[in-house]
């Protein structure tokens, strides 16, 4: 490919990569109010997991022909399909319609899992991992936000209003792409059942793809069981707090993704092994205060810690996994994030566990034991063959 990537390309592609994957996290505080409109014990309750479940459809299914169609085409189409996704989602008139366009509205959201190559692909080898980490950036800023905003909306207007907004701001941001992105010329041909059956042998072939699916799966459980309990956490004693303060976490969660676009110019300039086994000491260090200081400052501290941490491991690993094999970087990535997203699935289902029979003891001790994990499994790639 002759053009490269320029600064405001990359901050355009972040930017995309935020506001896209924003929209499967919108319904998440807004339950309760589709709850009071369609009834409690309806279908509606099962609209998060829809979104999520169309998330990894669309990680399957779509993210892959990337690899053989043109990118910016494709990213237009799913920009043209998530629109009339919030549409419906909007508009749906019965919960079962709720639920349905909940699930395509997940598959499009994967346009940020469509950039996310995009920009390794456009990006110098030098300069991959800053430019990667930078769009990551503004894929967790979107993952941290979209709860704070959707809650706003819902609690002063309607939760309708909240994907109406949600269809607007896509259609604006497919114009954005549409004017910024080049065309992509497909580095591979493959008919489609091809392209799906070669995700399994790109898991057997690579061995650093499995370590860093590894690695970060085990880091990204436990991020995922930290969020998933930290609501029930503040609502009980001595904190008494609600689920708003819960989301404001989100935004102090903001000042360790300013680490992932540093990280990813150390992962540049020395390699991406350390920057790796730091993010893991970093995720474990969150998990030990967590277990020492159970009050607001020591939650804030950890949360910081737990989100550089995981951002500069992803970073690094997706440094580690875009060198591997240029022609196929839609699917590796598709490998790297459902595995990550399954990790991140179990560990909420863990951590509610843990938190039903240990409190937040057990829930703290889970993430100190995936974090070591993850760490032991990185540190075993020492002296193994390269890892880019």
């Amino acid at each position: 490919m002759s053009q490269r990537i320029t600064p405001s390309l990359t901050l355009v592609m972040a930017v995309a990569a935020g506001l896209s994957v924003a929209n499967i996290y919108y319904n998440q505080p807004m339950l309760g109010l589709m709850e009071r409109e369609f009834g409690v014990g309806s279908s509606v309750s099962f609209v998060p997991s829809a979104t999520q479940l169309g998330y990894a459809l669309g990680l399957i299914l779509l993210v892959p022909l990337g690899d053989t169609l043109d990118r910016r085409q494709l990213i237009l189409w799913q920009v043209v399909g998530l629109v009339l996704a919030l549409a419906a989602t909007a508009l749906a008139p019965t919960p079962a319609i709720l639920v349905f366009a909940s699930i395509a509205v997940g598959m499009a959201a994967t346009i940020a899992q469509q950039i996310i190559p995009f920009a390794a692909e456009l990006a110098p080898p030098q300069a991959r991992g800053h430019v990667v980490g930078t769009v990551m950036s503004g894929l967790l800023t979107g993952i941290l936000l979209a709860r704070t905003v959707s809650g706003f909306v819902g609690e002063y207007s309607n939760w309708r209003i909240m994907f109406g907004v949600g269809a607007v701001v896509v259609i604006l941001m497919g114009a954005m792409l549409a004017l910024t992105l080049p065309r992509c010329k497909p580095a591979s041909r493959h008919a489609y059942p091809e392209l799906l059956f070669s995700l399994v042998d790109l898991v057997r072939s690579l061995p650093a793809l499995r370590r860093a699916v590894l690695v970060q799966g085990s880091l990204f459980a436990g991020f995922s069981a930290f969020w998933t309990t930290l609501a029930l956490l503040l609502q009980g004693a001595p904190f008494h707090l609600g689920s708003d303060v819960a989301g404001l976490f989100g935004v102090i969660g903001l000042v360790g993704i300013l680490i992932a676009p540093r990280a990813g110019q150390i992962a540049d300039a020395r390699g991406p092994h350390g920057m790796i086994g730091l993010g893991a000491i970093l995720v474990l260090a969150a998990f030990l205060v967590f277990a020492v200081f159970r009050t607001l400052p020591g939650l804030g501290l950890g949360v910081i810690l737990l989100d550089a941490g995981v951002q500069m491991a992803m970073v690094s690993n997706q440094a580690v996994i875009f060198a591997l094999d240029p022609s196929a970087r839609n699917r590796i990535n598709t490998v790297f994030m459902t595995g990550m997203f399954l990790a991140g699935a179990m560990g909420s289902a863990v951590a509610t566990l843990a938190w039903n029979t240990w409190g937040w003891e057990g829930v703290s001790g889970l993430g100190v034991l995936l974090a070591a994990l993850a760490l032991s499994i990185h540190r075993l790639a020492r002296g193994d063959e390269p890892l880019r």
